[in-house]
């Protein structure tokens, strides 16, 4: 089974504040500000509702049931939010993989729910939930407690709102490399400055250190014996070693400082 493991790195959507606040005369900083202003006012915090987020790039890594490995963004740095999220939705078509994520539940899904449905998306296999295809009945992208998503920083607090980790603790606490000169929370500012090559090249490391985080869970399972999951690590390194991205070689190289491999 093919399996994909995926994140997203979203924007406000100005568009939608402008409408919600009557700013149709400011630019996308000036509302974005607006936005987080009305949302400390409200929830005192800046994390703004799901249904105003943008996506601005989606990256993953894919592990063929033929054995290939591939860290990639869909569409190129200027595709439109309609072509990516398509993109996405499609590949779920056309594949059904096993998807993996951290926190996919209750952030980077119900997001994309939101985009599609703007969009105008046709994600036919993604809702399927077993009256078409009855594989789909007991085991779909649908329902917490199903397999063929999971979110990985759910399960590992099992389901509790007390157990959950960031990313980048258990990244670290695994000896990944976790987070390389960005945060989430700096994802806004980069796209103001232009600098959406930088949010996708950290978005595909999230996904990179999620896939990591996987594997030693597969281990956990029984899934992957010790040396099955020595075979996936060095694939994922030689995968590396062979990219021409600095973004990837610098992970590589931050995954070895930990004390991986080389």
């Amino acid at each position: 089974m093919n399996t994909l493991v995926f994140d997203i790195e979203t924007v406000p959507d100005t568009n939608l504040g402008r409408q919600l606040y009557g700013v149709a005369d400011l630019n996308d900083e000036a509302v974005g500000r607006i936005m987080f202003f009305k949302q400390r006012q409200a929830r005192q915090t800046d994390f703004l509702p799901l249904v105003q987020h943008r996506i601005v790039a989606i990256s993953a890594v894919l592990r063929t049931g033929e054995g290939e490995l591939h860290v990639f963004s869909l569409g190129d740095a200027e595709a439109p939010e309609d072509e990516i999220v398509r993109r996405f939705f499609e590949g779920l078509d056309r594949y059904s993989p096993e998807l993996v994520s951290w926190n996919g539940s209750g952030f980077d899904l119900p997001v994309l729910h939101y985009r599609a449905l703007l969009h105008g998306v046709n994600a036919e296999r993604y809702w399927e939930n077993g009256d078409n295809d009855r594989e789909f009945r007991y085991n779909n992208y649908l329902s917490r407690f199903h397999w063929r998503h999971l979110d990985l920083m759910d399960v590992l607090a099992g389901f509790q709102i007390g157990g959950r980790a960031s990313l980048s603790q258990v990244s670290t606490l695994l000896g990944f490399p976790g987070k390389l000169g960005m945060s989430g929370e700096q994802v806004w500012d980069r796209y103001l400055a232009g600098e959406l090559v930088a949010i996708r090249n950290y978005c595909e490391t999230d996904a990179l250190n999620t896939y990591l985080i996987y594997l030693r869970f597969q281990l956990m399972r029984g899934l992957l014996d010790e040396s099955r999951l020595t075979t996936e690590l060095e694939r994922v390194e030689e995968n590396l070693e062979q990219s021409a991205s600095p973004h990837l070689r610098e992970f590589l190289e931050a995954w070895r400082s930990a004390g991986h491999g080389g």
